[in-house]
């Protein structure tokens, strides 16, 4: 499955007029990264410098905070995370990006999937009145029954307006989203990806032609 499909782009060719560039999908293996950055000219001796010019994410609202300059490792550690998530946990892992606490970087994406308990998610609800209605009607919080007829002049979406501003949540496109203020672990230094997800693979160096030949007439000279 392609969670992220990025655009590469050879830098040297770029900056001297040619755009030479593969879209790349992830997660991925070694072996195709390899080959991509031998489609695009990618050599590791005249040209060794690359960046990303789009993103197309599976997760809604990713492609927003993934950079040029992304590493393929970092890219793939990444995919594979959001890889394991399950359809629940993908709709929250969205909105908790949307909610912008810990998507600055790709460390804080990288981060995320493994702190969606932080964040309380609530789908369905996309205003102040759905939030508000909830909490009066349906979370078990208020006695409605007790209210009687006083239910009628309720406010749904001032109340709803109040709960989001003091809770600090945040709209996101498929529901709610808060952070419930539990602790938010770092297991990712934004440094060193673990060895599984490392995939970045430079182009081996062709031996020149004349450097075979030369080595063929010592080898016959030995002979001699």
């Amino acid at each position: 499955m392609t969670i992220i499909s990025a655009f590469i782009t050879n830098l040297g060719k770029y900056n001297e007029g040619e755009l030479a560039g593969e879209w790349h999908d992830f997660p991925t293996t070694r072996e195709a990264i390899f080959r991509t950055f031998e489609e695009i000219g990618i050599d590791g001796v005249c040209y060794e410098e690359f960046f990303i010019t789009d993103y197309d994410c599976e997760a809604k609202g990713l492609s927003e905070h993934l950079g040029e300059y992304a590493g393929v490792d970092e890219l793939n550690y990444l995919a594979s995370k959001i890889e394991s998530l399950t359809e629940w946990e993908l709709e929250a892992y969205e909105a908790a990006v949307e909610a912008g606490d810990y998507s600055t970087d790709i460390k804080d994406l990288i981060n995320l999937t493994e702190n969606l308990g932080c964040f309380d998610y609530m789908p369905g609800i996309d205003g102040y009145y759905d939030l508000g209605y909830y909490w009066v009607e349906e979370s078990g919080c208020y006695d409605t029954k007790g209210m009687g007829s006083l239910t009628n002049y309720i406010d749904y979406e001032r109340f709803g307006r109040d709960i989001c501003l003091d809770e600090g949540g945040t709209f996101a496109s498929r529901g709610y989203v808060r952070n419930n203020g539990d602790n938010f672990i770092e297991s990712y230094d934004g440094e060193c990806v673990p060895e599984e997800y490392r995939v970045f693979s430079m182009p081996r160096q062709k031996e020149p032609e004349h450097s075979a030949s030369r080595q063929k007439v010592s080898q016959n000279r030995g002979a001699r």
